[in-house]
Protein backbone atom coordinates (compact mmCIF):
# COMPACT_ATOMS: atom_id res chain seq x y z
CA UNK A 1 0.00 0.00 0.00
CA UNK A 2 0.88 3.37 -0.74
CA UNK A 3 1.14 5.96 2.44
CA UNK A 4 -0.31 9.12 2.34
CA UNK A 5 2.80 11.11 1.19
CA UNK A 6 3.80 8.89 -1.52
CA UNK A 7 0.10 9.01 -3.23
CA UNK A 8 0.06 12.96 -2.81
CA UNK A 9 3.13 13.72 -4.21
CA UNK A 10 3.40 10.78 -6.74
CA UNK A 11 0.10 12.70 -7.80
CA UNK A 12 1.35 15.80 -8.51
CA UNK A 13 4.43 14.53 -9.86
CA UNK A 14 2.52 12.49 -12.39
CA UNK A 15 -0.35 15.24 -13.09
CA UNK A 16 2.03 18.19 -13.93
CA UNK A 17 4.84 15.65 -15.34
CA UNK A 18 2.05 13.64 -17.15
CA UNK A 19 4.01 11.85 -19.41
CA UNK A 20 4.72 9.01 -16.88
CA UNK A 21 1.19 8.00 -16.71
CA UNK A 22 0.13 5.24 -18.99
CA UNK A 23 -2.75 6.28 -21.64
CA UNK A 24 -2.83 9.60 -20.63
CA UNK A 25 -2.03 12.76 -22.16
CA UNK A 26 -1.60 16.61 -21.03
CA UNK A 27 -1.69 19.62 -22.23
CA UNK A 28 -1.44 22.95 -20.55
CA UNK A 29 -3.78 25.61 -20.32
CA UNK A 30 -1.51 28.40 -18.53
CA UNK A 31 1.62 27.99 -16.45
CA UNK A 32 -0.45 26.31 -13.60
CA UNK A 33 -3.51 24.83 -15.44
CA UNK A 34 -2.82 21.04 -17.03
CA UNK A 35 -5.85 19.57 -18.50
CA UNK A 36 -5.42 15.68 -18.42
CA UNK A 37 -6.90 13.41 -20.86
CA UNK A 38 -7.05 9.74 -19.59
CA UNK A 39 -9.22 6.99 -20.43
CA UNK A 40 -12.90 8.51 -21.12
CA UNK A 41 -12.91 11.64 -19.60
CA UNK A 42 -11.04 15.18 -18.53
CA UNK A 43 -9.82 15.87 -15.26
CA UNK A 44 -8.47 19.12 -15.02
CA UNK A 45 -5.05 20.00 -12.37
CA UNK A 46 -4.23 23.53 -10.84
CA UNK A 47 -0.83 23.39 -9.51
CA UNK A 48 0.08 26.19 -6.73
CA UNK A 49 2.32 26.80 -3.76
CA UNK A 50 -0.42 25.53 -1.57
CA UNK A 51 -1.14 22.09 -2.97
CA UNK A 52 -2.57 20.65 -6.54
CA UNK A 53 -6.52 21.40 -7.24
CA UNK A 54 -8.35 19.04 -9.28
CA UNK A 55 -12.10 18.95 -11.08
CA UNK A 56 -12.97 15.13 -11.81
CA UNK A 57 -10.46 12.19 -10.55
CA UNK A 58 -11.23 10.28 -13.76
CA UNK A 59 -12.54 6.51 -14.63
CA UNK A 60 -12.04 3.40 -12.22
CA UNK A 61 -9.75 1.77 -15.01
CA UNK A 62 -7.20 5.11 -14.52
CA UNK A 63 -6.34 4.55 -10.73
CA UNK A 64 -3.67 1.09 -11.08
CA UNK A 65 -1.72 3.04 -13.93
CA UNK A 66 -2.30 6.71 -12.47
CA UNK A 67 -1.10 5.45 -8.71
CA UNK A 68 1.80 3.13 -10.92
CA UNK A 69 2.96 5.75 -12.10
CA UNK A 70 3.70 8.48 -8.88
CA UNK A 71 7.02 9.76 -8.38
CA UNK A 72 7.72 11.05 -4.50
CA UNK A 73 7.67 15.44 -4.34
CA UNK A 74 7.42 16.50 -0.76
CA UNK A 75 4.03 16.89 0.92
CA UNK A 76 1.48 18.49 -0.81
CA UNK A 77 -2.16 18.88 -0.44
CA UNK A 78 -4.79 18.13 -2.70
CA UNK A 79 -8.80 19.31 -3.05
CA UNK A 80 -10.96 17.76 -5.18
CA UNK A 81 -14.24 18.78 -7.09
CA UNK A 82 -16.95 16.33 -7.96
CA UNK A 83 -18.88 17.22 -11.26
CA UNK A 84 -21.33 15.04 -10.48
CA UNK A 85 -21.27 11.06 -9.15
CA UNK A 86 -21.19 9.06 -12.51
CA UNK A 87 -18.40 6.84 -11.81
CA UNK A 88 -16.46 7.62 -15.09
CA UNK A 89 -15.73 11.23 -13.20
CA UNK A 90 -15.03 10.16 -9.64
CA UNK A 91 -13.02 6.58 -10.08
CA UNK A 92 -10.20 8.01 -8.19
CA UNK A 93 -12.39 9.37 -5.35
CA UNK A 94 -11.65 6.78 -2.69
CA UNK A 95 -7.74 6.66 -3.25
CA UNK A 96 -7.21 10.37 -3.24
CA UNK A 97 -9.52 10.09 -0.18
CA UNK A 98 -8.22 7.43 1.59
CA UNK A 99 -4.64 9.52 1.06
CA UNK A 100 -6.02 12.90 3.01
CA UNK A 101 -7.73 14.29 0.04
CA UNK A 102 -10.39 16.73 0.59
CA UNK A 103 -13.46 16.46 -2.00
CA UNK A 104 -16.17 18.96 -2.82
CA UNK A 105 -19.19 18.11 -4.77
CA UNK A 106 -23.31 19.05 -4.34
CA UNK A 107 -24.85 17.55 -1.74
CA UNK A 108 -26.82 15.74 -4.22
CA UNK A 109 -23.74 13.78 -5.86
CA UNK A 110 -23.37 12.45 -1.93
CA UNK A 111 -26.52 10.94 -1.62
CA UNK A 112 -26.34 9.65 -5.01
CA UNK A 113 -23.28 8.03 -4.17
CA UNK A 114 -24.36 6.53 -1.04
CA UNK A 115 -27.78 5.47 -2.56
CA UNK A 116 -28.42 2.21 -4.62
CA UNK A 117 -29.42 3.14 -8.14
CA UNK A 118 -31.51 1.56 -10.41
CA UNK A 119 -29.60 0.51 -14.03
CA UNK A 120 -32.40 -0.26 -16.41
CA UNK A 121 -30.10 -1.29 -19.13
CA UNK A 122 -28.26 -3.74 -16.82
CA UNK A 123 -31.45 -4.56 -15.11
CA UNK A 124 -30.25 -4.50 -11.93
CA UNK A 125 -29.72 -1.70 -8.65
CA UNK A 126 -26.01 0.37 -8.62
CA UNK A 127 -24.72 -0.56 -5.25
CA UNK A 128 -23.27 2.86 -3.24
CA UNK A 129 -20.24 3.75 -3.93
CA UNK A 130 -17.66 3.12 -1.06
CA UNK A 131 -17.70 5.12 2.26
CA UNK A 132 -14.37 7.01 1.19
CA UNK A 133 -15.22 8.09 -2.90
CA UNK A 134 -17.79 10.19 -0.95
CA UNK A 135 -17.12 13.54 -0.94
CA UNK A 136 -16.12 14.98 2.35
CA UNK A 137 -17.34 18.75 2.03
CA UNK A 138 -21.01 19.20 0.16
CA UNK A 139 -23.20 22.64 -0.64
CA UNK A 140 -26.15 23.46 -2.19
CA UNK A 141 -26.20 26.91 -4.15
CA UNK A 142 -22.68 28.55 -4.78
CA UNK A 143 -19.53 28.74 -3.35
CA UNK A 144 -15.85 30.01 -3.40
CA UNK A 145 -11.98 29.39 -2.04
CA UNK A 146 -8.73 31.04 -3.36
CA UNK A 147 -5.46 28.69 -4.13
CA UNK A 148 -2.29 31.01 -4.16
CA UNK A 149 -3.91 34.04 -5.77
CA UNK A 150 -6.36 31.97 -7.99
CA UNK A 151 -9.83 32.62 -7.45
CA UNK A 152 -12.32 29.53 -7.71
CA UNK A 153 -15.77 29.24 -7.80
CA UNK A 154 -18.33 27.04 -7.98
CA UNK A 155 -22.06 26.72 -7.98
CA UNK A 156 -24.96 24.36 -8.51
CA UNK A 157 -26.89 24.06 -12.17
CA UNK A 158 -30.58 22.38 -11.51
CA UNK A 159 -31.42 18.85 -13.20
CA UNK A 160 -28.69 19.71 -16.10
CA UNK A 161 -27.30 15.96 -16.28
CA UNK A 162 -27.80 14.64 -13.03
CA UNK A 163 -29.51 15.96 -10.16
CA UNK A 164 -26.15 16.95 -8.75
CA UNK A 165 -24.31 18.74 -11.80
CA UNK A 166 -21.60 21.77 -10.85
CA UNK A 167 -19.56 24.15 -12.53
CA UNK A 168 -16.00 25.21 -11.28
CA UNK A 169 -14.73 28.84 -12.51
CA UNK A 170 -11.22 29.61 -11.85
CA UNK A 171 -11.58 33.33 -12.65
CA UNK A 172 -8.38 34.52 -12.63
CA UNK A 173 -7.38 32.22 -15.32
CA UNK A 174 -10.75 32.37 -17.33
CA UNK A 175 -11.09 28.04 -17.55
CA UNK A 176 -14.49 26.97 -16.56
CA UNK A 177 -14.88 23.13 -15.85
CA UNK A 178 -18.41 22.25 -16.66
CA UNK A 179 -18.27 18.34 -16.51
CA UNK A 180 -20.83 16.59 -18.78
CA UNK A 181 -23.71 19.52 -18.75
CA UNK A 182 -21.80 20.41 -22.14
CA UNK A 183 -20.63 17.45 -24.42
CA UNK A 184 -19.18 18.21 -27.60
CA UNK A 185 -17.91 14.77 -28.66
CA UNK A 186 -20.71 12.57 -27.85
CA UNK A 187 -24.15 12.80 -27.60
CA UNK A 188 -25.65 14.92 -24.72
CA UNK A 189 -27.03 12.49 -21.60
CA UNK A 190 -30.04 13.12 -19.95
CA UNK A 191 -29.75 10.79 -16.50
CA UNK A 192 -33.53 11.39 -15.99
CA UNK A 193 -33.28 8.63 -13.14
CA UNK A 194 -31.98 11.59 -11.09
CA UNK A 195 -34.17 14.15 -12.39
CA UNK A 196 -32.24 15.42 -15.30
CA UNK A 197 -34.44 17.19 -18.08
CA UNK A 198 -33.52 18.82 -21.25
CA UNK A 199 -35.47 22.03 -19.97
CA UNK A 200 -33.12 21.91 -17.23
CA UNK A 201 -30.00 21.31 -19.61
CA UNK A 202 -30.84 24.69 -21.98
CA UNK A 203 -31.15 26.67 -18.59
CA UNK A 204 -27.67 25.18 -17.30
CA UNK A 205 -25.73 26.11 -20.19
CA UNK A 206 -27.45 29.14 -20.92
CA UNK A 207 -26.24 29.86 -17.59
CA UNK A 208 -23.04 29.07 -18.20
CA UNK A 209 -23.10 31.00 -21.04
CA UNK A 210 -23.67 33.95 -19.31
CA UNK A 211 -20.53 33.40 -17.13
CA UNK A 212 -18.22 33.44 -20.19
CA UNK A 213 -17.03 35.81 -22.09
CA UNK A 214 -14.86 35.39 -25.54
CA UNK A 215 -11.72 34.42 -24.28
CA UNK A 216 -12.90 32.21 -21.45
CA UNK A 217 -11.89 28.02 -22.07
CA UNK A 218 -14.55 26.35 -21.36
CA UNK A 219 -13.75 22.21 -20.31
CA UNK A 220 -16.36 19.36 -20.49
CA UNK A 221 -16.37 16.32 -19.14
CA UNK A 222 -14.92 14.44 -22.36
CA UNK A 223 -13.75 15.63 -25.30
CA UNK A 224 -11.75 19.27 -26.63
CA UNK A 225 -11.65 22.38 -24.58
CA UNK A 226 -14.71 24.48 -25.51
CA UNK A 227 -15.08 28.17 -26.91
CA UNK A 228 -17.75 30.34 -25.53
CA UNK A 229 -19.36 30.30 -28.64
CA UNK A 230 -19.52 26.65 -28.91
CA UNK A 231 -21.25 26.68 -25.62
CA UNK A 232 -23.90 29.32 -27.32
CA UNK A 233 -24.65 26.86 -30.23
CA UNK A 234 -24.63 23.67 -27.95
CA UNK A 235 -27.26 25.87 -25.70
CA UNK A 236 -29.38 26.50 -29.08
CA UNK A 237 -29.23 23.07 -30.03
CA UNK A 238 -31.20 21.66 -26.88
CA UNK A 239 -33.11 25.00 -26.32
CA UNK A 240 -34.17 24.19 -30.31
CA UNK A 241 -34.78 20.76 -29.37
CA UNK A 242 -36.96 21.44 -26.44
CA UNK A 243 -39.05 23.46 -28.05
CA UNK A 244 -39.54 20.74 -30.79
CA UNK A 245 -40.53 18.07 -28.43
CA UNK A 246 -42.33 19.51 -25.04
CA UNK A 247 -45.66 19.88 -26.74
CA UNK A 248 -45.39 16.46 -28.50
CA UNK A 249 -44.39 14.84 -25.16
CA UNK A 250 -47.39 16.29 -23.47
CA UNK A 251 -49.48 15.52 -26.07
CA UNK A 252 -48.86 11.68 -26.02
CA UNK A 253 -45.78 11.28 -28.58
CA UNK A 254 -43.25 8.63 -28.07
CA UNK A 255 -39.64 8.50 -28.19
CA UNK A 256 -40.33 6.88 -31.76
CA UNK A 257 -43.08 9.09 -32.43
CA UNK A 258 -41.18 12.09 -32.41
CA UNK A 259 -38.48 10.73 -33.80
CA UNK A 260 -40.12 9.87 -36.99
CA UNK A 261 -41.34 13.61 -37.27
CA UNK A 262 -37.91 14.76 -37.52
CA UNK A 263 -37.46 16.26 -34.36
CA UNK A 264 -33.69 16.37 -34.58
CA UNK A 265 -33.05 17.10 -38.18
CA UNK A 266 -31.62 20.30 -39.43
CA UNK A 267 -29.54 20.58 -36.20
CA UNK A 268 -25.67 21.34 -36.13
CA UNK A 269 -24.69 17.81 -34.91
CA UNK A 270 -26.28 14.24 -36.05
CA UNK A 271 -26.50 11.95 -32.92
CA UNK A 272 -25.19 8.91 -32.82
CA UNK A 273 -27.95 7.14 -30.97
CA UNK A 274 -30.90 9.26 -31.65
CA UNK A 275 -33.45 6.73 -29.97
CA UNK A 276 -32.26 6.81 -26.71
CA UNK A 277 -31.42 10.29 -26.24
CA UNK A 278 -35.49 10.99 -27.16
CA UNK A 279 -36.24 8.40 -25.18
CA UNK A 280 -34.47 9.65 -21.99
CA UNK A 281 -36.05 13.05 -23.21
CA UNK A 282 -39.27 12.37 -23.05
CA UNK A 283 -39.02 10.29 -19.73
CA UNK A 284 -37.01 13.95 -18.28
CA UNK A 285 -39.93 15.59 -19.60
CA UNK A 286 -43.07 13.43 -17.89
CA UNK A 287 -40.76 13.74 -14.78
CA UNK A 288 -41.15 17.72 -14.97
CA UNK A 289 -45.13 17.42 -16.14
CA UNK A 290 -45.96 20.03 -13.66
CA UNK A 291 -43.74 22.11 -15.87
CA UNK A 292 -45.83 21.54 -18.90
CA UNK A 293 -48.83 23.61 -20.19
CA UNK A 294 -51.89 22.41 -18.68
CA UNK A 295 -53.41 20.93 -21.24
CA UNK A 296 -52.51 17.21 -21.82
CA UNK A 297 -54.47 14.74 -23.71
Amino acid sequence: MLDRRELLTGLAGGVLGALALPRAVSARLNDRLSLITAGRTNVLALSTADGLVLVDSGAPDLTAPLTAALRPLAGRTVTVFNTHFHTEHTGGNEALRQAGASIVAHENTRLWMATPTWQPAEDRYRPPRPKDAHPTKTFYTTGAMQAAGERIEFGYLIEAHTSGDIYVFFRDSNVLAVGDIAAPARDPELDYLTGAWIGGRADALGRLVDMADAGTRIVPGFGPVMTRAQLQAERDMMKTIYDRTVDRVREGDSAADMLEAGVLKGLARTLTDPKKFLYDLQKGLWAHHNKLSPNVV
